[in-house]
């Protein structure tokens, strides 16, 4: 396997707060990879410091085997946590200025972008300013200037931020088309359910630390064994006093199930069946990488579960 990017060892203090402690993973060639983590692990300051925006007190960032350099700028299109539009230029204006800064003008940036803005349901408003557009409409001006360049390299903080549902799927779908076309893309977020529908890798960062990291299949296929994916309807209270469960883990729409030895998946199956629960779902080795997360980074310093974790 190539790498594209490699981050290697990035540490970053701000006084006496240690905001990422010596993190490193590597992004495959034209894949999609998930820095994903809770608010304020660690991630936007991992991508600013590969973005050249703040410099790190040690390590480095690797580009096709060597330092990263004006030549990755010039590659990569950001899309930062915190929009940086200038909010009394016009929309268009907006676009061919950014899409400017990047080598690209004239009558082919000019018919691409109004392709985006149609997509996107902006066309009419192409002539306002930034200050006059809802905050989702804005979040879909910010994302056209990531991509309009045709970047090799994307990297997305929080790219679904104050989008509707299917403004979202939009972009989702057009993140999707730009991996197909052999780009590298670093989405970083803390929709753990998108990461893992999107994502061919990913890096799990916890109070500025990389706690988990590979291809995303593998991770899912580890964690995995001897756990239960159940939707059902009726009660399982009495699954707690059970000795061969670990762990029950409510998800709202599904409860994730923790037994102690894989070959008691079919004894729970049936110990279900025969206390008239209604079976809905019931998926032997299956988890989701929100469940894996919650094991994983669930409790703070005090040992107590974090409730809001992620939306």
């Amino acid at each position: 396997m190539t790498y594209s990017l490699e981050v290697k060892n990035l540490t970053k203090r701000f006084g006496n707060i240690l905001a990422v402690d010596n993190v490193s993973f590597e992004v495959p060639d034209g894949s999609i990879f998930g820095l994903i983590g809770r608010n304020g692990a660690g991630k936007t300051t991992t991508i600013r410091m590969m973005m050249g925006i703040y410099l790190p007190d040690s390590g480095e960032i690797i580009l096709n085997g060597a330092k990263i350099g004006q030549d990755f700028k010039n590659k990569v299109g950001y899309l930062p946590e915190e929009r940086g539009l200038y909010k009394k230029m016009k929309v268009m204006d907006t676009l061919l200025y950014f899409a400017e800064l990047k080598g690209k003008f004239g009558k082919e940036i000019i018919k691409k972008a109004e392709e985006y803005l149609k997509k996107f349901e902006l066309y009419d408003r192409r002539f306002s300013k930034i200050e006059d557009l809802s905050k989702g409409n804005q979040q879909k001006v910010q994302f056209i200037t990531t991509i309009l360049h045709d970047p090799d390299f994307i990297i997305l903080d929080e790219p679904f931020s104050g989008l509707d549902p299917i403004n979202t799927n939009l972009l989702k779908d057009i993140i999707l088309e730009m991996r197909q076309k052999g780009k590298v893309i670093i989405l970083s977020t803390h929709l753990i359910d998108y990461a893992e529908k999107m994502c061919d890798y990913v890096a799990m960062i916890n109070q500025g630390k990389i706690i988990l990291k590979g291809p995303l299949k593998e991770i899912k296929s580890k964690y995995s064994q001897k756990n239960v994916s159940l939707t059902y309807e009726g009660d399982i209270s009495f699954l707690k006093e059970n000795p061969m469960i670990e762990k029950i883990e409510n998800f709202g729409n599904t409860t994730g199930i923790r037994i102690k030895e894989p070959h008691q998946v079919q004894q729970l199956l049936k110990l279900l069946v025969d206390r008239n629960v209604v079976i809905k779902q019931f998926n032997a080795n299956d988890i989701s990488l929100y469940e894996i997360f919650i094991e994983l980074a669930g409790k703070d310093e005090n040992n107590k579960k974090i409730e809001s974790l992620i939306c």
